[in-house]
């Protein structure tokens, strides 16, 4: 009788640290057993100075695999073989791919999750109606003003408490970029059309998000990336200001999906049922 192997299991997963908080496992794994892919989605929790000595050790793992969240997705370029076009420009992967023959691809997936939330949360958005503000100017910003800028934005303001990074934005992206310090922001609120956070503040664990919320008028669009919880703070105050708020889970679901459709060319859907399985909504 011959000895058959059967197929290893598909190993992919998430870097990040913190990574105790990341609801990415549940997603994924939620969608193996859907498709019928044998295997696991593994949260891994990797600092700093340990990250290019594990991302070399994927190949050999047989991991298929990984996403990259906070605080990584800038420093992972150096670790790739190759990266996508969209991960080059914003500077940001979050999405590792892993070839039969060890090359590892980068790619981000950020830009295109952000804009199916938000056109989710808030059917017939333009991003050319009105200015947007961006906190933050990390990688999970790059992304996001990325996309905005490929979506027709034609002002987007990027406030960061360190000014010198907000203002790097605007020679990374042009002139539709503009740069300030979180504390010179007040007036600048009034105007805006649509406000995201890209920060963690607000995360569980972490200080809230100091923001003016007397300055933002109805019906203001108000996205959190933060998810844990997903009733953030800044969402709360928003919403008492008849704000349109959607919440960091959107994004994350939809840029998922895009990153699970990269390892096994499945796009699986984002439906209620996902969701309610998620957070027990």
């Amino acid at each position: 009788m011959k000895d058959v192997k059967s197929k290893p299991p598909a190993l992919v997963g998430v870097i990040g640290q913190p990574i105790g908080h990341s609801l990415s496992p549940a997603i994924h794994n939620y969608w193996m057993r859907r498709h019928g892919i044998k295997g696991y989605y593994i949260p891994i929790e990797i600092a700093r100075e340990n990250l290019a000595e594990a991302i070399k050790a994927l190949p050999k793992m047989n991991f298929r695999g990984v996403n990259i969240t906070l605080p990584h997705k800038e420093s992972i370029l150096h670790s790739c073989d190759s990266v996508s076009d969209e991960a080059a420009l914003m500077g940001a992967v979050n999405t590792l791919t892993i070839s039969e023959s060890g090359r590892i691809h980068g790619d981000n997936t950020d830009g295109f999750g952000f804009l199916e939330s938000l056109t989710e949360g808030r059917p017939g958005w333009q991003a050319d109606a009105a200015p947007i503000l961006v906190l933050g100017a990390g990688g999970a910003a790059r992304g996001i003003i990325h996309a905005l800028i490929a979506a027709g934005a034609e002002e987007i303001h990027v406030a960061n408490r360190t000014r010198e990074k907000a203002d790097s934005m605007r020679s990374d992206f042009g002139v539709r970029v503009m740069g300030h310090g979180m504390d010179s922001i007040t007036k600048l609120v009034a105007k805006m059309g649509t406000v995201i956070n890209t920060t963690s503040l607000g995360m569980t664990g972490k200080p809230p998000v100091l923001f003016p919320y007397a300055s933002l008028k109805e019906n203001t669009v108000v996205l959190d990336l933060v998810y844990t919880p997903l009733e953030t703070e800044f969402i709360q105050q928003s919403r008492a200001r008849n704000c349109i708020t959607i919440d960091g889970l959107g994004m994350l679901l939809h840029q998922a999906a895009f990153s699970f459709n990269h390892w096994f060319n499945v796009k699986p859907e984002v439906t209620q049922s996902l969701r309610h399985s998620i957070v027990g909504e």
